[in-house]
């Protein structure tokens, strides 16, 4: 191939695998056959790439370490601030940015719910279905949301109308228990155009009041719901250092068995509530959590189909309440039936509790008497920062109460008309207080003067020294009130909950009946005979769906046929 080049074409040589290279010859090029540069000599092949065996303890990859860094990174971002709720305020992130987004734009009005949307979304990184379909579940717990339009229905199963349809403000409760800007820490949001709470100054156990069902990586967590008059009973038994135990409640109602509760560490059943309208009539008046009536009635006609029911008819009547009427063929009891929904149907469910929560960024897994006690020592906490700020803020009032009072009948604005300058003017304000500092509270600084100089003719001209008087009065008994209420802090936080508790009580009755005890369903007892069971001569064959007309038998899944010949 060489001997078909242009001679002194330039051309390198490359080395080749396997073959030494040839000596290096360093050729100067004529003006006339050349551009008079020197040829480029390739460099030698170093060592072939030796391939290490793999070992799976010693792994120096640097992808691995990125995947592995990654992994632990998404982990710990989905179970800190996606699914598991914090022990602080009880709220998953989506649910506190809702609130927050809320609280903002709260004017006691109802808000359009797709607004409200778009407005959580400068805080939370997420798409709007997320966001829409978490506020519509807040509304239905009914405590913090209150909604106006179609928010779904929880009996029924269908879904809420689209945001822009549907209205919704804060509820009361969570205006005065939620939020307090004075004492909330914040963070930039995501992406640093806004600043979003850490968490909520909550005084409300909201973690066993909502309930919530979180899966993360590696990680799931399941709070059942609480009724909310009996968790404040409970922190009013933790101040007084009284026994005190609370049991779940649920939306829908149902009859519960808590036996095997175990302080939210193990699970409760739950049963429809089933009445007997007449001999062959029954009536589902409520349904078990995480049934709808729908799916209740597609686990009866499933039961039906594989025989282990009779049922004649099945009619829902489900509006507001929840109303399914089932009656049975002629022949069979409606007590024998209602055992028998329990016993092959979604009328009874079991329900696990795995009450996992972050607390200090981690996540940890509580009873629920534990974190009853971490929320109790959180309200008293709160409340005593809010007693804290507002002796401030009444200290602070007397304090310009009395400055103005001296800075007006004392005629010390009379010092400043001749100042030139305003270092002339604080320099007399000062100079004109000295006499009196006596009756000041504090010291008096320059944001004081500042304040009393901005103080108007109009108002230093109407002046009344009596009414002055009075609000100072109102003034002293509230700051003394508060001094009070510090020093018997315990007596306080129990008042508050005690008024909590006379305000919302009757408003939120517990919806689920506690019942001591089940009683187990035998389910052979109450197995209906469905099954048809004959001899075909001819075939020789014997069991269902045979079309013999000999020893035709009835039976139940469960029965046992023996054949003698």
């Amino acid at each position: 191939m060489s001997a078909k080049r242009k001679k002194d074409s330039g051309q390198p040589e490359l080395p080749i695998e396997g073959v030494p290279p040839a000596a290096s010859v360093e050729k100067k090029q004529s003006a006339a056959s050349g551009n008079g540069t020197d040829h480029v000599i390739a460099e030698t092949v170093e060592t072939p790439i030796v391939h290490k065996p793999f070992d799976p303890k010693k792994l120096e990859a640097g992808l691995h370490t990125r995947v592995d860094r990654g992994f632990l990174d998404y982990a710990s971002y989905v179970i800190r601030d996606r699914a598991i709720p914090n022990l602080a305020d009880g709220l998953k992130p989506v649910q506190r940015r809702i609130l927050w987004a809320l609280h903002e734009k709260d004017d006691g009005r109802f808000i359009k719910v797709a607004n409200v949307v778009g407005h959580t979304m400068q805080y939370h990184p997420h798409g709007d279905a997320s966001i829409g379909d978490a506020l519509v579940v807040l509304a239905n717990k009914r405590y913090l949301i209150e909604g106006q339009g179609n928010f779904g229905n929880i009996f029924t199963g269908d879904p809420a109308a689209a945001s822009r349809y549907i209205e919704c403000r804060l509820t009361e409760l969570a205006r005065t228990e939620v939020f307090n800007d004075s004492i909330t820490d914040f963070i930039p949001s995501y992406d640093g155009r806004n600043q979003e709470p850490v968490t909520l100054p909550c005084k409300l156990p909201l973690n066993l009041m909502l309930g919530t069902e979180g899966i993360a990586v590696g990680l799931s967590a399941r709070i059942l719901p609480h009724n909310f008059p009996e968790l404040l009973e409970a922190q009013i038994a933790i101040l007084k250092k009284q026994p005190f135990k609370c049991l779940p409640d649920f939306a829908t109602g149902g009859l519960m068995d808590a036996r095997d509760y175990q302080d939210g560490k193990g699970s409760v059943k739950v049963r429809a509530k089933i009445k007997t309208k007449d001999e062959s009539t029954v009536v589902i008046k409520e349904i078990p959590p995480t049934t709808t009536t729908e799916s209740l009635i597609a686990s009866i006609e499933d039961a039906v189909q594989k025989g282990k029911l009779k049922v004649k008819s099945i009619n829902d009547f489900t509006s507001e309440n929840v109303e399914i009427e089932i009656r049975c063929h002629a022949g069979v009891d409606a007590e024998k039936l209602i055992d028998a929904l329990y016993a092959f149907t979604d009328c009874e469910v079991t329900i696990a509790s795995r009450i996992v929560v972050i607390k200090n960024n981690r996540p940890v897994e509580l009873t629920v008497s534990e974190i009853l006690r971490e929320n109790t020592e959180q309200l008293v906490a709160i409340l005593k920062r809010e007693l804290e700020l507002r002796e401030k803020q009444l200290l602070d009032e007397l304090h310009y109460r009395t400055l103005e009072r001296i800075f007006i009948e004392e005629r010390i604005y009379k010092l400043i008309e001749k100042c030139k300058t305003n270092e002339a003017v604080l320099a007399s304000v000062y100079e004109g207080f000295k006499p009196f500092a006596k009756q000041l509270i504090r010291e008096i600084a320059d944001a004081d003067v500042e304040k009393l100089l901005q103080v108007r003719i109009r108002r230093i001209s109407l002046f009344d020294i009596n009414k002055h008087r009075e609000e100072m009065e109102k003034t002293k008994a509230e700051l003394d009130e508060t001094r009070k209420n510090l020093k018997g802090l315990t007596k306080y936080v129990i008042g508050h909950l005690e008024t909590l508790l006379g305000k919302y009580g009757p408003l939120y009755p517990r919806l689920t009946t506690k019942s001591a005890r089940h009683e187990e369903v035998d389910v052979k007892a109450v197995a209906f005979k469905s099954f048809k069971v004959a001899y075909d001569r001819e075939t020789g064959y014997v069991g269902y769906k045979v079309s013999g007309e000999e020893f035709k038998l009835e039976c139940t899944k469960f029965d046992k046929i023996l054949l003698v010949f």
